[in-house]
C-alpha cells in the first residue's frame, strides 16, 4: 500500500426519474485534478449503481482495496437548486420508491439503534470551502431516505471501525443538463458543472488538509 494519503471519491449512476446524474462527470473531473497540494495524494474514484445491494457489496470492497483515510461522496438531489453538504444520515429508508434494480425495501429503517448519525464537525469546514468558490451551498440535516442517505449511513458506520476511513462526507448536487448547465431555468443562483467542479475541488483540498491532521478534534 502506498504511503500517500488516500482519498476515495464516489458518485452515483442514473436512476428512475434521473437518466443523467451529474455526479459522474463531477467525479471524473476531480480525479483528473493536478494541484501541488495533491502531489502526495492517491485519488481513487467509483460510481455506485443506484441499488442497495451495490452499496452493501461495493463499499466494503472499495474500503478494503483502497484503504482510504477519507471518503468524499456525491449524490444528486433532483429537487434542490443548490449544493447541500449533509451533516448527518438518518436511520430511515423509503419503502415507496424502488431502486434502479426495482428493489423495494420492506423496512423503514436501516438498522436498530440511533435515529441518526452525524458526519462530524468537519462538515462546517467543507461548507465554508464550497461557499468560498461562489457556489450556492448550504448545510443540510436531511439526506433523504433513498440511496444517498443509505450510503451516508454505511459510510459513517465505516468511520467507526478501526480500519475504516478517518472521516467521510456526503454532498448533494442539483440536477444539470447534459451540457453542464443548470437544468431549471430562472433560478437566482445558477449552478453549472464548472461551478460544481470548483466547489468539489475546494472541498477535496479541505478534506485532504483535515485527513493529514494527527487528530480530528473539534477545532
Amino acid at each position: 500500500m502506498s504511503d500517500k494519503l488516500r482519498i476515495l471519491i464516489t458518485g452515483f449512476g442514473p436512476f428512475p426519474g434521473a437518466p443523467y446524474n451529474p455526479t459522474q462527470p463531477l467525479v471524473a473531473r476531480l480525479l483528473r485534478l493536478r494541484r501541488p497540494a495533491l502531489d502526495d495524494v492517491a485519488l481513487s474514484g467509483h460510481i455506485f449503481p443506484v441499488t442497495y445491494k451495490a452499496v452493501d457489496r461495493e463499499l466494503p470492497e472499495l474500503l478494503a482495496e483502497h484503504r482510504p483515510q477519507a471518503l468524499l461522496m456525491f449524490g444528486l438531489a433532483s429537487r434542490t437548486p443548490y449544493v447541500r453538504i449533509e451533516t448527518r444520515a438518518r436511520n430511515a429508508v423509503t419503502t415507496l420508491w424502488p431502486d434502479a434494480d426495482h428493489t423495494r425495501v420492506r423496512k423503514g429503517s436501516i438498522s436498530g439503534g440511533a435515529d441518526a448519525m452525524t458526519f462530524g464537525p468537519h462538515t462546517a469546514k467543507l461548507l465554508r470551502a464550497a461557499v468560498g468558490t461562489g457556489v450556492d451551498a448550504r448545510a443540510s440535516r436531511d439526506a433523504g431516505s433513498y440511496l444517498c442517505n443509505y450510503l451516508s449511513w454505511r459510510a459513517i458506520e465505516a468511520t467507526c471501525g478501526d480500519s475504516g476511513p478517518r472521516l467521510a462526507a456526503f454532498v448533494h448536487v442539483p440536477p444539470l443538463a447534459r451540457d453542464g448547465t443548470r437544468q431549471r431555468k430562472g433560478a437566482v443562483h445558477r449552478v453549472t458543472l464548472e461551478g460544481l467542479v470548483d466547489a468539489g475541488e475546494a472541498m477535496l483540498l479541505e478534506i485532504v488538509r483535515l485527513a493529514r491532521r494527527p487528530a480530528l478534534a473539534n477545532d
